[in-house]
């Protein structure tokens, strides 16, 4: 099974790819992620990235089709595969139709995880965490059940991401649609695309998803 999972910063897909692959065997795919290790391990497209990255420039759609094409050829032909982060083009589309195939492999779902932007802005700027042991808590939602001390680890230092704020989700939201906009009819024409509320609880949208792939 291979998914694309897709929602904006702040709609829980890290969170979902996690259960996907700790319940399903799956192997979430990140091309950050994967172009960061490339780049450490010196494979052949990793010297490029690095060498492309090195100058300044954006890393081209054929080198992160190398890099994704490279991840695939490590796993398994029975390993499910969720792409995060890629495709955001229709080129970048065709690529991966392309990488699949190549692999006797091809995409089953498009899941995109739907959220209310309002509340989004809500659920993001309200969170931060423990300094020392990381638990997340929100202003709103969830608070130490002692004030100033964490529920985990006691610790009394908490901290907040500096692009937590109303401006910057905002323009995340923005460039998301703007993103995701030339992908999702190539994906709808083929009757594989399925919306989920991911406003939701965490435990309502893996069971929406578990819906819908099945088995």
């Amino acid at each position: 099974m291979n998914i694309i999972l897709l929602g904006p910063p702040g709609a829980g897909k890290g969170t979902q790819a996690q259960r996907l692959v700790a319940e399903r065997g799956m192997v979430q795919l990140s091309t950050g992620d994967m172009l960061r290790a490339a780049v450490k391990a010196g494979t052949p497209t990793g010297l490029k990235a690095k060498a492309v990255m090195e100058a300044g420039e954006l890393v081209s759609d054929e080198i992160v089709s190398g890099i994704i094409g490279e991840a695939l050829d490590k796993l398994s032909p029975e390993t499910g595969v969720i792409f995060d982060g890629y495709p955001r083009t229709a080129p970048q589309a065709e690529s991966l139709d392309a990488l699949l195939g190549e692999r006797g492999r091809q995409l089953d779902h498009v899941i995109e995880l739907e959220v209310d932007e309002d509340a989004l802005v809500d659920r993001i700027t309200g969170r931060y965490t423990c300094a020392t042991c990381g638990a997340g808590y929100h202003d709103r939602y969830k608070q130490p059940k002692v004030a100033g001390v964490c529920d985990t680890c006691g610790g009394t230092e908490f901290k907040r991401r500096p692009d937590d704020n109303e401006e910057t989700v905002r323009t995340r939201m923005a460039e998301y649609r703007a993103k995701t906009a030339p992908i999702l009819p190539i994906y709808e024409a083929r009757g594989i695309v399925s919306r989920v509320d991911g406003m939701a609880d965490i435990d309502a949208v893996a069971a929406a998803i578990g819906d819908i792939l099945g088995g």
